[in-house]
């Protein structure tokens, strides 16, 4: 059985003079980060390994989840950043084999979209929402339309 959290990148600065891929989180994205960590810990969820986008926004979400939960220094993948739905697909089934449960950090539409993809679910993905899909599949690359079940949602509130 494999199964996906999907995290969408906390809050991020729109100030001018930043160039997208450098876009710093704002103190609430990180307060975000934090509260999403300690709620998936204590949902006992804890994914092998995160894999993230390079971008600042992302690799910063994912940094604090790793420092969160214990986890290993979080991955980077360049082609999740500004990821269509297929390159998202792609990256995911092609994700490392060993690992039967993964983190993915990256951007909207991109998550949004994956999740609807791949469970059929249709969610709003506000920054730093995270979504737990479970497959009846033992290879990432067996991953098809609806072939997930989400077991688990939840965003910051507010």
């Amino acid at each position: 059985m494999k199964k996906l959290l999907l995290i969408r990148h906390a809050k991020a600065t729109h100030e001018t003079g930043y160039a997208d891929f450098e876009r710093p989180l704002t103190d609430k994205g990180f307060k975000q980060c934090e509260l999403m960590a300690s709620r998936l810990i204590a949902e006992g969820i804890k994914p092998q390994i995160i894999v993230a986008s390079p971008a600042l926004r992302t690799l910063s979400t994912a940094n604090v989840f790793t420092q969160e939960t214990g986890l290993p220094k979080a991955i980077t993948n360049k082609d999740i950043y500004d990821a269509s739905e297929n390159a998202l697909l792609k990256v995911i089934y092609n994700l490392p084999e060993e690992h039967d449960f993964i983190a993915l950090v990256g951007h909207n539409p991109g998550i949004s979209q994956v999740l609807y993809y791949l469970s059929g679910a249709v969610k709003d993905v506000p920054p730093c929402s995270v979504a737990v899909i479970e497959f009846d599949a033992d290879s990432w690359n067996e991953l098809h339309e609806h072939a997930g079940k989400l077991t688990h949602y939840d965003t910051p509130k507010d």
